[in-house]
């Protein structure tokens, strides 16, 4: 049985519960519903129904029973690993893996791998679907994250990155040439009113998301920028640098259609992550190198200059 733990934010006030359940837990509508229905999810320890609104501070618990079909297995899939300890593990993850099973995704994950190198000995807060997995990155984006290995490391890491002093910072390639040289994006961001697989700006009922950014270097028509979230939205850099009309070179879903960059998915990177070890307090800082083919991309830009 996997237990999920949420606290509603002020932006979440007035939304419907079986709608910001689906979204904060990327499940169907109908299945967030059926949830509620059978008794499987409670706010501040009472059932609800699925029209219930929430309210800033309400506690809820989610029991997702109806996922223990889906279960990650230990899987020898090499790692490039930038840290580890009996606590954490810290992860240059490659471009192209998935971070934990989902259904059309059941293998070959970020979690599958870290079940065989570190024996099964990972938090189980997530259940059996997301051992040890305290943040996330998207499929075809690379770099650093790190995973907890026991539940009190978990806890640690988890309440660093809700109080934002786990800081992260990105290298993207982006459209256009960026004439400031550091800025902020505040937007508020949700599901796209229209396509249920995208992120989108929405003016009411979205979640504050705050992205600062900063060049690190011009290529006429490209622009190569460091990325520092504040907040860690889904897609959130992505949605923000296409909102202010730099979209991330070669994003399938947020970029131009025709880009043509020695890429596969979005030329974005998790350069580095510094947090506090969340068992012996010590101050860390992790970086990964950017691949090839994020080096290639920049290449590329340089040649177009």
């Amino acid at each position: 049985m996997e237990t999920r733990l949420l606290e509603a934010e002020a932006s979440d006030t007035g939304k419907r519960f079986d709608a910001y359940l689906a979204q904060e837990l990327e499940l169907s509508r109908a299945f967030a519903k059926q949830l509620i229905e059978e008794a499987h999810v409670v706010v501040n320890e009472r059932p609800v129904k699925p029209n219930y609104r929430l309210k800033e501070g309400d506690q809820i618990r989610v029991e997702l029973t109806a996922q223990e079909e889906l279960r990650a297995v230990p899987e020898d899939i090499p790692l490039d690993i930038l840290y580890e300890d009996k606590d954490i593990i810290v992860i240059n993850k490659p471009r192209g893996m998935v971070v934990h099973p989902a259904p059309g995704n059941p293998a070959g994950t970020l979690v599958n791998a870290l079940l065989y190198h570190c024996r099964g000995e990972l938090s189980g807060i997530n259940g059996v679907i997301r051992p040890g997995i305290v943040h996330r990155l998207d499929k075809d984006t690379s770099g650093v994250m790190v995973a907890a290995k026991t539940d009190e490391a978990h806890h640690g890491l988890a309440a660093q990155i809700k109080a934002h002093t786990a800081h992260r910072t990105y290298w993207a390639l982006v459209h256009g040439n960026i004439v400031e040289d550091r800025g902020i994006v505040d937007a508020p961001l949700g599901r796209h009113p229209k396509d249920r697989i995208k992120m989108a700006v929405v003016a009411k009922g979205g979640r504050e998301a705050l992205t600062h950014f900063h060049v690190l270097k011009r290529y006429g028509d490209l622009t190569w920028v460091e990325c520092k979230l504040e907040t860690g939205r889904t897609h959130q850099i992505r949605v923000h640098m296409a909102y202010i009309q730099h979209p991330v070179v070669n994003d399938p879903l947020y970029g131009y259609k025709k880009d043509h960059f020695p890429i596969e998915g979005q030329a974005l990177h998790s350069h580095s992550l510094d947090l506090v070890h969340p068992v012996t307090g010590e101050n860390m800082h992790f970086e990964a190198p950017a691949p090839a083919d994020f080096l290639a991309c920049l290449e590329r830009a340089a040649q177009r200059k």
